[in-house]
């Protein structure tokens, strides 16, 4: 799993769009934070249909060695994913092509939750298409990591540029 926190090679990235040509692995930013409420709980739950014990009753949660209930990691995520496309840097990504998460802490109702992304790595495929990885850590307040993982988009080249070339998949 790539380590996103912590001093190292890459640019902090300022706020402004950013195509695949301006990206480089090491590259980082730290998103915005969101207050993860009772209702983003309680909405997630019946947008998914996740409705297991532990993200909707306090008593069974606190029986399983939580505070209170937890709320579902997907939600997390999905959260994460958000901060990163309300961030002031704007990656050009057309789409997600995939993730490799892992869930490492609970995020409750009341947390606040923010995002360190990094830049793991990029590519153009053999079909002529940027591909870059990016590599997320999902902090809450008191600056535990609650989620980290990767992320692969598919990114736009900066219109009127030729396409680099790149080895094939």
């Amino acid at each position: 799993m790539t380590v996103v926190s912590g001093e190292g090679e890459g640019r902090a990235l300022p706020a402004g769009e950013y195509w695949y040509e301006d990206l480089e692995p090491g590259d980082h930013y730290e998103t915005g934070a969101i207050g993860v409420t009772e209702a983003h709980i309680v909405a997630f739950a019946g947008l998914s249909g996740d409705f297991f014990d532990v993200h909707m009753d306090d008593e069974f949660a606190r029986a399983q060695g939580f505070p209170a209930r937890v709320a579902h990691g997907l939600l997390g995520l999905a959260l994460a994913d958000g901060l990163k496309n309300r961030a002031s840097v704007r990656i050009m990504a057309v789409a997600s092509l995939g993730w490799n998460y892992r869930f490492k802490g609970a995020i409750f109702a009341g947390d606040r939750i923010r995002a360190l992304i990094r830049v793991v790595a990029k590519r153009v495929s053999s079909k002529g298409q940027g591909l870059l990885t990016l590599g997320f850590e999902v902090r809450k307040q008191g600056g535990e990591v609650a989620q980290e993982g990767e992320t692969t988009l598919l990114i736009r080249f900066r219109p009127g540029r030729a396409l680099p070339a790149g080895p094939p998949d």
